[in-house]
């Protein structure tokens, strides 16, 4: 059985202020944010609210001057990656990031060692697999 840790709700407002403190400490200028689904989009629209900025789905074209891209965690590395490659001028953001990923965003919250313990969110079931249904292939 797989060792999880559940994040709570106020844990995850803790980490978006984290990311909201880091990107305005560096001094980006961030025109608005959007969120990689499924695990960043709701980190996304709560930083959107907490630091008024727009939020813009993928589907609306992003385009990569000025945004910041979220997601939940930078685990294996994979999502970012192949997110870098179509927005490479574009920033990225995490609520963890996970030392044995083989992408670094360019903001996280924590940082956690590669051997940390399966992350549940409290936007997921507290039952849920690691590797959801949809990555099964």
């Amino acid at each position: 059985m797989v060792k999880k840790v559940y994040v709570s709700w106020e844990e995850v407002s803790e980490m978006v202020q984290i990311l909201g403190d880091k990107i305005n400490d560096s001094g980006l200028q961030i025109d608005y944010v959007s969120g990689i689904p499924r695990g960043g989009f709701i980190p996304a629209v709560l930083f959107s609210h907490k630091f008024d900025k727009p939020f813009r789905h993928h589907k609306q074209g992003l385009y990569t001057d000025n945004i910041i891209i979220i997601d939940d965690i930078a685990d294996s590395g994979v999502t970012i990656q192949e997110w870098r490659e179509e927005f490479d001028q574009a920033k990225f953001a995490t609520l963890h990031y996970k030392e044995g990923s083989t992408e670094e965003p360019d903001f996280y919250a924590i940082k956690v060692p590669s051997d940390y313990p399966w992350i549940v969110y409290p936007w997921e079931l507290k039952e849920s697999e690691t590797i959801q249904d949809y990555l099964k292939k």
